[in-house]
């Protein structure tokens, strides 16, 4: 019995319950192995044979995809009872057949759940790549003071192009949106600390309250959160754009030195930009206050600014410039240093520019808890 599939042939011999062969002649490729697969399978259901030879003699083509489907097909039968044997393959066929791993292919991933759950190793894990991490940024800091240190010594060799460009999208367009957040948490503090004293008499002390808690502590910390999220993290996807597209190979074999071309510009708009902002949002934190003071404390104006102006001091503004540096430098090193450490096409630059925004905030609340100590005994 002969059956005609393009440039394949099956000829199947043998008797129904017994043992049967299946010649295999032609081309068996991706384009013919499945309408051949479902005439074997078909063949076995009529004759349902005792045993099945599969001969490949005729064979004179023989693919990768043909030895899955053979070696599936195989597997299947014996799974179902029936012994099945290959016989007469070339030494050709023989290496592609060795290739066809079907319970590599059919087992599939692992599900989460059927991991071995190691909570130590994990631990370790962890803290083998915090330790790297912290090497890697500890010295990628030294080489944005070592190429900082050499812009200034070099001052016309800065490209203040891109610093007033960074200034520029850094700052002014940041100015609505630090403004806005700014006075809406100097409306919160005074309406909150009203209600606690308001039905003791303390009106007055609501101005100092809120004035050193913008001034000393809110003011540098949604600032420096806001440019996080707005500019750290473009930080780092624009640097891991062009990490990706190769644009930074080209500026080294150009003679360009990627941190004093791309990195020390960002840098600097980070240090003028959000000591400044960090004073713009003093003024909207505080005239937040002043409307709850005036509008729902019965305050007059100038009480208020008076009581304001006496409880806050210079070292209070002072303390909160110096947080607003630190934590420029913390937000610009961060997003340049994931950006430039992107390893994988666009997922390599979403995860790099969500690290950037994750790992600033959390080293600003760190360093602004260390601040709160240190300033706090000197």
């Amino acid at each position: 019995m002969k059956k005609r599939d393009g440039s394949v042939r099956l000829n199947v011999t043998g008797s129904a319950m017994s043992h049967v062969v299946i010649s295999l002649m032609g081309s068996l490729s991706l384009d013919t192995m499945p309408r051949v697969s479902t005439d074997m399978k078909s063949h076995v259901q009529d004759l349902k044979p005792s045993r099945l030879t599969i001969d490949c003699s005729g064979v004179d083509y023989f693919d990768t995809a043909a030895a899955l489907l053979i070696a599936t097909f195989k597997e299947e039968a014996e799974d179902g009872g029936l012994p099945v044997e290959l016989t007469n393959l070339s030494s050709h066929t023989r290496k592609i057949m060795s290739l066809a791993d079907v319970k590599h292919l059919s087992g599939g991933l692992p599900h989460p759940q059927e991991q071995a759950v190691r909570p130590v190793a994990g631990i370790g894990d962890m803290t083998i790549t915090a330790a790297r991490e912290f090497r890697a940024l500890i010295t990628f800091l030294g080489e944005i003071i070592l190429a900082f240190v050499h812009s200034l010594a070099h001052v016309p060799e800065i490209r203040w192009v891109d610093v007033a460009s960074n200034v520029r999208r850094i700052g002014v367009q940041g100015l609505p949106i630090v403004g806005l957040i700014s006075l809406l948490v100097g409306l919160i503090i005074a309406f909150m600390s009203s209600l606690q004293l308001k039905p003791l008499g303390g009106n007055i002390f609501v101005a100092p309250l809120v004035g050193i808690a913008m001034v000393k502590e809110l003011a540098p910390l949604m600032t420096a959160i806001i440019v996080a999220g707005r500019s750290g993290s473009a930080f780092a996807a624009e640097l891991g754009t062009m990490v990706v597209n190769e644009e930074v190979d080209a500026l080294v074999i150009m003679g360009f030195d990627p941190m004093k071309f791309l990195v020390v510009p960002r840098v600097m708009a980070a240090f003028i930009v959000v000591p400044l902002l960090t004073l713009y949002a003093d003024l909207f934190g505080l005239a937040g206050g002043l409307v709850v003071g005036v509008l729902g404390l019965d305050l007059t104006f100038m009480t208020y600014i008076n009581q304001t102006g006496n409880s806050i001091a210079v070292s209070d503004i002072t303390t909160g410039l110096i947080k607003s540096v630190v934590f420029a430098a913390i937000i610009s090193g961060i997003g340049c240093h994931r950006g430039l450490r992107v390893e994988r096409g666009a997922e390599g630059v979403g995860t790099a520019t969500t690290s950037a925004v994750v790992t600033s905030i959390f080293l600003i609340v760190l360093a602004d808890s260390i601040f709160a100590v240190v300033f706090h005994y000197l």
